[in-house]
């Protein structure tokens, strides 16, 4: 591992149910981790401090805004380092909540809350905000100028982890045509063949995956997206895979939201493994879930960003 001097102008915290993810970045960019002060009050509100005085200090704030809570608590934390006058505000957001809602259908009068969220993030003025593998670049754009925003792609972590499973005659698969340009890039570092299934959405939860090209057949294949959350595509795709032949499926998304009864459908579904990383708080590797952690990725990011001379000076 690259050795760099310990940051002592640096603090590092977390949203609560970025934790974990927090002490591996620390420790990756050899910065001390700064464990909140938080609490809760009998009528559930909540109280947080910072742990030491943080003014003139550079302050890094990373968490998942997968719950309405969370990403609350990510706006007290900017709040509080503008408050308690910190030299410059970099926060990471790993998995954004509310992404695959930013554009509102023409005459639907509903609230495009990928943006909106985004904006209120953007609005307690950060210096700067990184996210993890967007659903939607639009959301970078969602402010007047005054934030340097970053859009942080996993391929060398998901190059990494592909390679380290030993597969032969692979194959990859978007579950959709919008993600296949991701999965077309990842496959040309591969050096191996991709296709996207016909899938179409009929309601907020429920799309249907109607068929996939014959190049899977005698292949391995590995259907990527960039999230999973009810499961629904990723097993429809991963059986029409099958059904053109392939020898078997594996599943790849760097968001694991496994919401609702995700897991069981997995667990019950011809897939041999499901990959992911730890942007989503909670998610563990187990008996079918093998996770991978960004924290080398983002950790070389805010290296990148924080530790010349260029970027400490500025205020």
């Amino acid at each position: 591992m690259e050795q760099r001097p310990v940051q002592h102008d640096v603090v590092l915290v977390a949203g609560e149910g970025s934790a974990a993810l927090g002490r591996a970045i620390a420790d990756d960019l050899q910065v001390s981790f700064s464990e909140m002060v938080t609490k809760r009050f009998a009528d559930g509100e909540r109280y947080h401090a910072f742990p030491a005085d943080i003014a003139e200090k550079h302050l890094v704030i990373v968490g998942s805004t997968h719950t309405d809570e969370a990403h609350l608590e990510i706006l007290d934390l900017i709040q509080g380092g503008r408050y308690w006058n910190a030299a410059s505000i970099s926060v990471i957001i790993p998995f954004l909540g509310y992404s695959t809602m930013e554009r509102a259908k023409h005459n639907s009068w509903e609230i495009p809350k990928g943006i909106t969220r985004t904006r209120q993030i953007y609005r307690v003025r950060p210096n700067f905000v990184a996210f993890i593998d967007l659903h939607s670049e639009a959301v970078l754009h969602a402010h007047t100028g005054e934030v340097r925003t970053k859009h942080v792609w996993t391929d060398r972590l998901v190059v990494k982890k592909i390679k380290s499973l030993g597969i032969d005659d692979l194959v990859l698969v978007s579950p959709d045509y919008g993600f296949s340009k991701r999965v077309a890039r990842l496959a040309s570092l591969l050096n191996c063949s991709h296709t996207a299934a016909d899938k179409d959405r009929f309601d907020t939860d429920k799309t249907i995956v109607s068929q996939v090209s014959s190049v899977v057949r005698d292949k391995t294949v590995i259907v990527c997206d960039d999230m999973i959350r009810t499961g629904g595509s990723i097993v429809q795709t991963a059986n029409r895979c099958l059904d053109a032949g392939a020898r078997e499926v594996f599943a790849m998304a760097t968001h694991l939201v496994l919401a609702g009864e995700a897991r069981q459908k997995l667990g019950a579904s011809p897939i041999v493994k499901v990959i992911g990383s730890d942007t989503v708080p909670g998610v563990v590797s187990g008996d079918l879930i093998d996770v991978y952690s960004v924290a080398p990725l983002i950790s070389s990011v805010l290296a990148s960003h924080l530790f010349s001379r260029h970027r400490l000076a500025r205020r």
